[in-house]
């Protein structure tokens, strides 16, 4: 049985207090008024799930209206309001018309106490779940501005990304928060998204809320959502992304740039799994995963006092960080077929492949924008593109890059440039060597000191 809380409204001290005792091993909480003028203010304060309400007060002892006027009242603060009618004066047709009222129930006094505990069961699920469907309708809703249609994709061979994919499997399984650190564009999204898919929470929703967007006063309501007059505009109640998250997955994206006080707020729901909406008093339980992500430095900004470091502690269980794409070789070619696909079928464009030496361009290109710049790139080229291939001019990418120098040659591909070969043998030797210039000079067929001159050159 779901242990709700109950309201007894009655003028009887002596009604009051034997339902009292009789309820309260069976309810979360039970309160009392003699007045129906106290009503409002119960269902402010305590907010009940069930109210028992008697039928007449001191207007006169058999027509109910006060019952009646307190019943319009009641349903007017809460329409899914569960009320149970009390009378010693009770009759078909006065049960009738309070169901047709609003009542959920009638008792007749005095009460069967099995048949008053078996009324107030059946009002205590009727609550329930009219508690859950108003939630999922406020999730429904809220999903339509928080959600992501499209399922994740992380696309990569390179060795790093098969170990952050051989990573995500194990970490999916456990419950643990994921900080995800990297480079802007570089898909820590995608990479919490996955995460999410695999993990037993895949059937409750994925919710996304940029950090970096939010501005400082509205935090609280777009976290924790808002009731009904909480503030100029709040012309219904609106549930927040962590409540609308709960059962699921939070994502909280940019988590470097909120402020010391709104770090506060939210390392308080994160320990208390507990929420208040602004306007509200009562709190919410709620049950998210949180995976935080950001491309910031936030050790050295705890260290300078701008980062909380209990919610450090609290959302770095585990860290996964995400290579900029100039460090993932190949990747970047899988990448930007993916992304001639998609955009293809989107454009409705009939090309087919990317020309080898577009390959090389976009191979030894730095890419700062890491994959969201490939992203766009690849969609102006298809945009752009006359014919059936992707060409070098279609990419529309600088010429110098200050990253280019470094980013690795396209597989299968050999330079004729002596001092392109020299540095990469040299590059190779040093990384077979794992940095012993002894030894990589020695691959190298060269002096240590020739080494080292050459090492100065570049």
């Amino acid at each position: 049985m779901y242990k709700g809380k109950v309201l007894i409204v009655d003028d009887n001290e002596d009604v009051l207090f034997s339902l009292n005792l009789l309820l309260k091993p069976h309810t979360s909480a039970v309160r009392v008024a003699t007045s129906p003028d106290r009503v409002a203010h119960f269902m402010k304060m305590f907010e009940p799930d069930v109210i028992l309400l008697d039928m007449n007060f001191t207007r006169d002892a058999v027509s109910g209206s006060e019952g009646f006027e307190c019943l319009e009242q009641i349903l007017k603060i809460d329409p899914d309001a569960v009320v149970i009618f009390m009378t010693a004066y009770s009759d078909t047709e006065k049960a009738v018309k309070a169901i047709k009222a609003g009542a959920t129930d009638f008792l007749s006094k005095p009460w069967d106490n099995d048949k008053l505990l078996a009324t107030l069961k059946s009002a205590m699920e009727l609550r329930l779940s009219r508690f859950e469907v108003v939630s999922l309708k406020e999730k429904i809703a809220a999903l339509g501005g928080y959600g992501n249609a499209e399922g994740p994709i992380l696309i990569g061979e390179s060795p790093a990304m098969q170990k952050i994919k051989s990573s995500i499997g194990k970490f999916a399984e456990t419950d643990a928060n994921i900080l995800i650190l990297g480079e802007n564009g570089t898909g820590k999204d995608v990479v919490a998204h996955l995460i999410h898919q695999m993990s037993e929470r895949n059937g409750n929703p994925f919710v996304t809320i940029d950090l970096g967007t939010v501005p400082e006063h509205l935090f609280e309501s777009e976290l924790f959502g808002y009731e009904k007059g909480a503030f100029t505009g709040a012309t219904s109640a609106k549930a927040g992304r962590m409540e609308v998250a709960s059962g699921g997955t939070l994502f909280l994206d940019e988590i470097g740039n909120m402020s010391i006080l709104a770090q506060t707020k939210l390392l308080t729901a994160i320990e208390k799994r507990l929420i208040t909406r602004v306007g509200s008093t009562k709190e919410r339980n709620i049950d998210v995963r949180i995976i935080s992500a950001t491309n910031a430095d936030l050790q050295s900004m705890v260290e300078k006092g701008i980062f909380r470091q209990d919610l450090m502690y609290r959302i770095n269980t585990i860290e996964i960080h995400i290579p900029p794409l100039r460090e993932r070789g190949d990747d970047v070619i899988l990448l930007a077929e993916f992304f001639l696909e998609k955009y293809a079928s989107k454009y409705n464009k009939k090309i087919k492949g990317i020309s080898r030496d577009a390959k090389i361009m976009l191979a030894r290109y730095g890419w700062p924008g890491n994959v969201r710049e490939l992203q766009h790139a690849v969609e102006r080229a298809v945009i752009m593109e006359e014919s059936t291939i992707i060409k070098p001019y279609s990419l529309m990418i600088p010429q110098k890059d200050k990253n280019s120098r470094n980013a690795p040659l396209l597989q299968g591909e050999m330079t004729m440039n002596l001092e392109e070969l020299e540095r990469d043998a040299i590059e190779r030797a040093m990384k077979r060597a794992n940095g012993n210039i002894s030894h990589a000079a020695e691959l190298l067929g060269i002096t240590r000191y020739s080494l080292y001159r050459k090492l100065g050159k570049q």
